[in-house]
């Protein structure tokens, strides 16, 4: 099964010596290489969106809450195992960064709060240590009934807003923190901003295409699903 592919500035390309670290332009002492290889760097992404159904929040909620039947064809092409009833285990490609290569793994479970508000959040792996990275994922979405307007045979629109933050914290091997810690920092922040978008507009279009044929209702254009990065990240729970 294909696999996203993610590709950062190779190491080769930057003189390890001497370098901006921690905001100071110095050589790194041999103290400072033996401290921050053992610190986690935080990178995180936080976008929004929505994507529109052409039915009622009714239908469109009991078909949220049958996910078993479309989450994991929909999550294509990432690899999906499910956990449990209402959580799944999902590989989300190989990623490479200044000549360090990871293949990120998170269970994420999905926890209606009511018919119209669903919680989608990291849960550990069970049986499982990830080498060198923790992740953290929290996604909030609430469904809300639009007015259709004109002589549209569409009688109801569900309207689903979504935000969503994605926190990952990586260990790198001693060799990475010879780098500028603000050029590590803002390469995987990128990194992790083009995975959502390649992966989420994918996902949402899916979603969309498989709901749709099901009920036998019209598909909705490319105006009705949309992506945006968002910086700070709140929800209301």
């Amino acid at each position: 099964m294909q696999q996203y592919q993610y590709q950062a500035i190779e190491s080769s390309t930057l003189a390890p010596t001497k370098q901006i670290f921690l905001g100071q332009d110095r050589e790194i002492t041999s103290a400072e290489s033996e401290i921050y290889p053992n610190k986690l760097v935080i990178f995180q992404a936080n976008f929004a969106g929505f994507m529109e159904m052409n039915e009622d929040t009714d239908k469109v909620g009991d078909y949220f809450a049958n996910h078993q039947d479309w989450f994991c064809s929909c999550a294509a092409p990432m690899t999906v195992e499910p956990l449990g009833n209402n959580a799944y285990i999902l590989a989300i490609g190989h990623l490479n960064s200044f000549g360090y290569e990871l293949e990120p793994k998170i269970a994420v479970a999905l926890q209606p709060q009511t018919k119209v508000k669903y919680l989608l959040q990291s849960i550990p792996i069970p049986n499982y240590t990830p080498p060198g990275y923790e992740v953290n994922f929290h996604s909030a979405m609430e469904l809300v009934e639009i007015a259709v307007e004109g002589k549209s045979a569409i009688k109801a629109k569900t309207k689903i807003n979504w935000q969503m933050h994605l926190e990952v914290k990586v260990k790198f091997p001693k060799f990475i923190y010879k780098l500028p810690l603000s050029l590590i920092q803002t390469t995987g922040d990128r990194i992790l901003a083009q995975i959502i978008r390649q992966i989420s507009p994918r996902l949402t279009q899916r979603v969309q295409k498989d709901f749709h044929s099901r009920f036998h209702l019209p598909m909705p254009d490319a105006k009705s699903r949309k992506l945006y990065k968002i910086n700070p990240f709140w929800v209301d729970h």
